[in-house]
């Protein structure tokens, strides 16, 4: 595939095997799950996908690290106001409890809804999480300090109008026992009007949460409906849930927690009475772990990569460059990144895929229906396969195969693995003209 046959869409397919892992879990810290092909199946989420590789390639870029070193990217939050206060006492020399009411006030005068003051847990978080480059913290508290003069009476006045506001009795509050002069005083505090923020405090507070040229958000896209005028992304990726390519196997894993101290007194007791007071797990319990072979998709809009990035601010030569960059990470991200759940307790972050299957074309092509009918890994029975990586690797690429012979806008497909069961496979009489093998992820955008 040369730079001149490059087409909108990268489609990206993998197959990856797990063996007792949870990688995500539902509200009861149960495998989730979905069925297709008449049987249920083990389900890894889309946006459990998206956010691992969102953050592993935020890390890189952070860490000076891949194809995305030196670019802005983002952060999804709902702490603002507290990063922005943490600026301005930390750079601008402010009083901690000063630099949060006064980052929170400007935020909240801006469009954005907090959770409730009389909460300290929430008080100073937005209600939404809000994806901006990471940036926009130090941004909206260098605003503030050097507006300080003029931000400092528009404070106070904004939380006086806002105290004033709170004593308005909520609906159906009236009692017969309130008196015309306790009306009056609801009267009062109704008409009260919160001062506007100063428009050019409230412009520095859009660019700053703007999606400017974070280069993720231009991937991923943002919704942020609470500003009318700040700018949604449709982002340029979209995402499947992954799947087991087999019908779902699901352990209840009993596990005894070991009491240190207690094993220490029965090592050191001097009689048998002694040893029994301490004898017993410390704790016991069950967790669920799910063992398969998971078949997932993503595919890349380069199209719509670019116009995020030109909408952004860049010219066509800088949208260009940073849209070239930010496929070859996301491609390494769609490789390498896994969801963290439990991974000190299952090493599940350390798994590898069996296969990795790119090509372009001028549409999405998603192969799930390659394994609505489940495989069956018995050989002894009727269509039976094998075991599943090996089995859902020619069913994949025979799949392709297929397709490509009626549809001419895909271009030569290329492969990686990391299994060298899988590597042989691919040499197999009817798959090797197929597929160019390749040896590291980048290779998979040439």
């Amino acid at each position: 595939m040369t730079q001149a046959t490059r087409s909108q869409f990268l489609s990206l397919h993998l197959l990856e095997t797990l063996v007792a892992a949870l990688p995500v879990r539902d509200e009861n810290g149960q495998p989730k799950s979905l069925v297709y092909g008449g049987v249920e199946r083990h389900m890894i989420t889309s946006q459990a996908r998206r956010r691992a590789e969102r953050v592993h390639a935020r890390n890189r870029a952070n860490a000076g690290i891949g194809a995305l070193k030196g670019r802005s990217v983002g952060i999804r939050t709902r702490e603002w106001a507290l990063l922005a206060a943490r600026d301005l006492e930390a750079t601008h020399s402010w009083e901690r409890d000063e630099a949060i009411v006064t980052a929170r006030a400007v935020l909240e005068a801006s469009g954005l809804k907090f959770g409730d003051p009389a909460k300290k847990t929430v008080a100073n978080l937005t209600k939404v999480l809000i994806f901006a480059p990471t940036d926009a913290g130090t941004r909206i508290a260098a605003h503030i300090a050097d507006q300080a003069s003029e931000l400092l009476p528009w404070r106070d006045a904004y939380l006086q109008a806002q105290a004033a506001r709170a004593k308005k009795p909520g609906r159906g509050s009236k009692k017969k026992s309130e008196t015309p002069e306790s009306e009056d005083s609801a009267s009062e505090a109704a008409a009260v009007q919160l001062p506007p923020l100063p428009k050019h405090t409230r412009d520095a507070v859009l660019v700053a949460i703007a999606p400017r040229d974070a280069v993720d958000i231009a991937l991923y896209g943002r919704f942020l409906a609470e500003i009318a005028d700040s700018p949604n992304v449709d982002g340029a990726v979209q995402s499947s849930h992954a799947f087991t390519v087999h019908e779902a196997e699901q352990i209840e894993d009993f596990y005894a927690a070991a009491d240190d101290a207690k094993l220490d007194r029965k090592r050191n007791a001097l009689s048998f009475l002694d040893a029994a007071d301490d004898s017993g797990a410390g704790m016991t319990g069950y967790q669920s772990l799910i063992s398969g072979t998971f078949y997932r998709h993503a595919v890349l809009d380069r199209h719509q990569l670019r116009t995020n990035l030109q909408a952004a601010g860049m010219t066509a030569d800088e949208a260009q460059d940073a849209a070239a960059a930010a496929e070859k990470e996301f491609v390494h991200a769609f490789v390498e990144a896994f969801p963290e759940a439990k991974k000190n307790s299952t090493a599940s972050t350390g798994s590898l895929p069996a296969l990795v299957l790119a090509f372009e074309g001028e549409r999405p092509y998603n192969y799930a229906s390659a394994f609505q009918r489940p495989i069956n890994e018995d050989p002894q029975s009727a269509g039976g396969e094998g075991p599943a990586g090996p089995a859902a690797v020619r069913r994949l690429l025979r799949h392709h195969a297929f397709v490509s012979r009626r549809r001419e806008d895909l271009h030569t497909a290329r492969v990686l693995t990391y299994d060298p069961q899988i590597d042989d496979t691919l040499k197999e009489p009817g798959l090797a003209d197929v597929v160019d093998v390749v040896e590291n992820a980048e290779d998979l955008t040439l």
